[in-house]
Formats: structure tokens, C-alpha cells, sequence
């Protein structure tokens, strides 16, 4: 309607012209209204306590033709993209180019990684061996033997402190709580 009439429009006018010109019920023109402002199709200001609405064909002409420059130059950086790719394609195939020199060499490589597979597997079979890791589980079975001292330590206070305290025997405190018998110290 605002492309036709190439007119300023108020909320009101445009509710009375719509149903007659283009069969909008005058409820849902408020509506389509505000849908195709949100979309730019239709500008819309206040001027004063007005709210005027429009549309002009040139100013659909010029976004059409922002948004045709902006593909253009979108395309135009693509096509350089795809002829920089193609370029390091054809250099990357200099030097590669199937012989029977560059078939033998790739057996070889393919031959001497299984190798290196062979070799990694057989120092993993040997790495309990290693004094590093030798070294390592010294000091981890050093730090599991004061800690079962430790607890050790532990179990002969509590029994202690329960035979001074509830004068129990200390075979009922070890058959009561299920110590063995030969519990002592590791060296």
C-alpha cells in the first residue's frame, strides 16, 4: 500500500484503506504493520505524538543493491581463496609425482614405522625393568610400609587405652574387633 500510494501513513488511516484496497481485516493491521517494520520492509517515526509509517521503492532498490555488492564481494574473495588453493595443490604434487623411486621410498616408510611400533612394544615389555620406575615403586612401597606402621602404631594405642580404661583383656580385644593375634610392626 505505502509502495503504491508512495505516501506517509498514520496507524488509523492505514486500518480504514487496507480492508477496503487489499481485503486486511482492520484487527490484524496493527499487527501485519509492526511484523513488516520489524523486517525493514517499512519505516516508521514519531513525530510529535504521531506515530507516520512508509515505504518507498527505492529504498528496497538500494538494499537489494547493498546486499547484491556485498554476494559480489563475497564471491570475488571465494574465487581468490579457490585459485590460492588450487596454486598450493599444484606445488604440494611437485616432487610427488608417482615413480617407482617414491613407491620404493614409501615402502620403506611404511616399513620402518612398523618397526618403530615393534621396538616401542618391546621397551613397554621391559619397563618394570627401568631404574626410574624401579626407583619409583621404592618409594611408593616406602610411603604404603610407614603408613601401615602407622596404623600399626594405632591399633596397639587404642588397645592400650581400652585395657586402662574398661579393663579388658587383650585377647578379647583382639577377638572382639578381629586383630590377629601376630600383629606387629613391618620392618
Amino acid at each position: 500500500l505505502c509502495f503504491a500510494q508512495k505516501d506517509v501513513f498514520q496507524l488509523k488511516d492505514l486500518e480504514k484503506i487496507a480492508p477496503k484496497e487489499k481485503g486486511i481485516t482492520s484487527m490484524s493491521v496493527k499487527e501485519i504493520l509492526q511484523s513488516l517494520v520489524d523486517d525493514g520492509m517499512v519505516d516508521t517515526d514519531r513525530i510529535g505524538t504521531s506515530n507516520y509509517f512508509w515505504a518507498f521503492p527505492s529504498k528496497a532498490l538500494h538494499a537489494r543493491k547493498r546486499k547484491l555488492e556485498e554476494l559480489e564481494s563475497q564471491f570475488a574473495e571465494s574465487s581468490q581463496k579457490k585459485e590460492a588453493l588450487e596454486k598450493s595443490i599444484e606445488k604440494s604434487k611437485i616432487g610427488r609425482e608417482d615413480t617407482t623411486d617414491r613407491a620404493a621410498l614409501l615402502k620403506e616408510l611404511a616399513a620402518l614405522r612398523q618397526k618403530k611400533e615393534q621396538l616401542k612394544t618391546e621397551i613397554d615389555k621391559y619397563r618394570e625393568c627401568d631404574p626410574d620406575v624401579v626407583e619409583e615403586m621404592r618409594q611408593t612401597n616406602q610411603v604404603a610400609k610407614e603408613a601401615a606402621n602407622r596404623w600399626t602404631d594405632n591399633i596397639f594405642s587404642i588397645k592400650s587405652w581400652a585395657k586402662r580404661k574398661f579393663g579388658f583383656e587383650e585377647s578379647k580385644i583382639d577377638k572382639g574387633f578381629g586383630i590377629p593375634e601376630d600383629l606387629d610392626y613391618i620392618d
